[in-house]
């Protein structure tokens, strides 16, 4: 990463290593050390005091989000090490906006009393069985203790309901996943080709634009649902036509 001068957003390097470690929420040392590791660019100096701005913040925030989504140091090293190094700081929000999750919640870790409890019912190891098949449930290395997504955890517990064949739960996942994947890749690929340079050159602040990238993200999953709709519709209609066919 660069080395940074009086020459690089002086204006902007308002904040003492103090004052950056209040505004961000990590020690000095952290810090200290994340700067060692070429995690964030050093400070501007003037005279012998060292001072931060917003992209050192913007850097910090996307070192704090890749940590949540499991990054170890030398991962996130390697992740900014791709973003330039004159790159704004709406730039970095950016990169970590792509990397917020897009469900509501994130998985809980709950034993399995815990999850009878939040379904309100008795759960028999073919309950578990068809909420793992679902994806709403996800075992762990511990018996008796699942990662849960329990923003789905009611639409789990109405499918059990319907007695449906584990099998048929499965082959279903299969191609929600593969399909899924193959639809996430390219919608990733249109935002960072249109809709990211088009939120960049609007000169909004970091915040504006991950608001903006927020509301995008509902759209597009209504978008998916009402594909999925029309499709099913036409194969329906498509099936009805072969039948008539003598």
């Amino acid at each position: 990463m660069a080395e940074a001068s009086s020459e690089a957003g002086p204006d902007e390097a308002t904040l003492t290593v103090d004052e950056l470690s209040a505004r961000v929420g990590m020690t000095v040392r952290t810090l200290r050390f994340y700067a060692g590791r070429g995690l964030i660019p050093p400070p501007v100096r003037r005279g012998r005091v060292g001072y931060y701005g917003p992209e050192h913040i913007a850097r910090l925030d996307l070192v704090r989000e890749l940590q949540a989504h499991g990054f170890t140091l030398s991962a996130i090293e390697g992740y900014l090490e791709r973003i330039p190094d004159n790159a704004s700081p709406q730039d970095i929000a950016l990169h970590r906006t792509l990397l917020t999750p897009w469900m509501r919640d994130l998985p809980e870790t709950l034993d399995r009393p815990a999850l009878v409890r939040r379904t309100g019912r008795e759960l028999s190891d073919d309950d578990i069985e068809m909420l793992i098949a679902l994806g709403v449930v996800e075992p762990t290395p511990d018996e008796d203790v699942f990662q849960v997504a329990t923003a789905h955890l009611s639409l789990g517990v109405e499918l059990l309901d319907l007695d449906l064949p584990v099998d048929a739960v499965l082959a279903a996942g299969r191609i929600f996943t593969d399909h899924g994947r193959a639809v996430a890749e390219e919608l990733t690929e249109v935002f960072r080709t249109k809709v990211w340079p088009h939120y960049r050159d609007s000169g909004g602040p970091p915040e504006y634009i991950q608001q903006l990238v927020e509301r995008f993200k509902p759209v597009t999953i209504q978008g998916l649902v009402l594909a999925y709709e029309r499709a099913v519709g036409e194969t329906q209609r498509d099936t009805v036509r072969r039948r008539r066919r003598p």
